[in-house]
């Protein structure tokens, strides 16, 4: 964010105010010692009129300089609050501009909707979980269905494959692996 031209302007205007004021000062410091002078010499001439007027003129000159020093102290601690008035405005601004996308933010993220939204999703994947049990239930009935029961088709297949029923296909194995599935069913039903 750059610097606009009215306001480089008005600083330029700050500093030369400033520097027109440190010149003041200057020329009556100058001035003041002219006074001095000339009320030495008045004072050492015994010209007591024209000490009067030298030492009149002084007080008037200390006077100036210090309306001009406090004119100067006002004028830069003014300067100085109104850059403190600039910032604190561009903070509030940003400050504003923050808090807005915070509460959009905020809107955006509304947890209940959230929540709402896994609930249903948690309830679809039990579901999904349930159908798919029940299908592959059916499948398992449907491949028993077709699955020879009698002895002597197993050991027709089982000569087919190259296997027989004492390779370690036997009963107990058979029997494990029921046992087996029947725990996991038991705990997919809890």
């Amino acid at each position: 964010m750059g610097i606009s031209k009215k306001e480089i302007e008005k600083k330029m205007l700050i500093k030369k105010t400033i520097n027109s004021m440190n010149k003041q000062i200057q020329k009556l410091e100058e001035q003041k010692q002219v006074y001095i002078q000339a009320g030495r010499e008045a004072k050492a001439k015994g010209l007591s009129a024209q000490y009067n007027l030298a030492l009149s003129g002084l007080r008037m000159t200390i006077a100036q300089q210090k309306r001009v020093y406090e004119m100067k102290l006002n004028f830069e601690i003014t300067s100085q609050m109104k850059d403190m008035t600039m910032m604190t405005s561009e903070f509030l601004k940003g400050m504003g501009v923050l808090s807005k996308d915070m509460m959009k933010l905020s809107k955006e993220k509304d947890f209940y909707t959230v929540q709402k939204q896994f609930e249903e999703a948690m309830m679809g994947a039990e579901m999904q979980t349930e159908q798919l049990e029940t299908f592959m239930d059916s499948t398992q009935s449907a491949f028993e269905s077709n699955t020879p029961m009698s002895l002597e088709d197993n050991k027709e297949l089982d000569a087919i494959m190259g296997v027989s029923l004492t390779d370690g296909l036997n009963d107990d194995l058979g029997s494990s692996i029921e046992k087996e599935l029947e725990a996991l069913k038991k705990l997919s039903n809890l």
